[in-house]
């Protein structure tokens, strides 16, 4: 029984661990003074270019975010108007290549000498405080609303991720997505 219990608590915080480490993460800007809940139609902005046959990774993820963006915005209590909406959302991604430095601790040798009435002590530095350099791509999906009279930006929210060869873009979208409009303070529509 003891050790039914230990392995599963050390199951528990593995599980823990594996949840809360991930990478992803979101932020927004809204712009002041703007009351989002006004706003009632949307429509996308053109996505001509995604479409092309060097293009079609881009096609396909386009679609797939377009699909999964749009169910988060109707379940914001938008409704789709294609010939005279009161807002467009657009989205772009991008893979960033970059570097990130951290310097190693310093590792220290304490000497110390003591004695009846005096003492003595010292550290002496053996090793460490190198810079290392750490080369990774970072993912990025932004979402932008933008009102259609005066081309002014109203919201914009982000999600940005390490990716690399083990990435499943398809999932890590999945999950992107309704976080990037989880701050979208809009109030559900009815």
């Amino acid at each position: 029984m003891k050790k039914f219990i230990l392995s599963f608590l050390i199951g528990l915080s593995l599980l823990t661990c594996l949840l809360s480490c991930s990478s992803l993460t979101t932020n927004s800007y809204k712009a002041k003074g703007v009351d989002l809940d006004q706003y009632q139609t949307y429509a996308w902005v053109n996505l001509k270019h995604f479409v092309g046959e060097d293009q079609e990774n881009k096609q396909r993820y386009a679609r797939f975010i377009l699909e999964h963006a749009d169910e988060e915005i109707r379940a914001k209590g938008f409704q789709l108007d294609t010939i005279n909406p009161q807002v467009v959302f657009q989205f772009d991604t991008k893979i960033e290549h970059k570097i990130s430095y951290n310097r190693t601790p310093s590792v220290s040798m304490g000497i110390g000498i003591g004695g009846p009435g005096y003492y003595v002590g010292g550290a002496v530095p053996v090793s460490g405080g190198q810079v290392v350099t750490k080369e990774f791509d970072e993912g990025m999906l932004t979402i932008e609303m933008i009102e259609t009279q005066t081309g002014r930006l109203l919201w914009r929210g982000w999600a940005q991720e390490k990716v690399g060869f083990e990435t499943n873009l398809e999932a890590d979208l999945e999950k992107a997505i309704p976080q990037i409009f989880m701050r979208l303070p809009i109030k559900k529509k009815k």
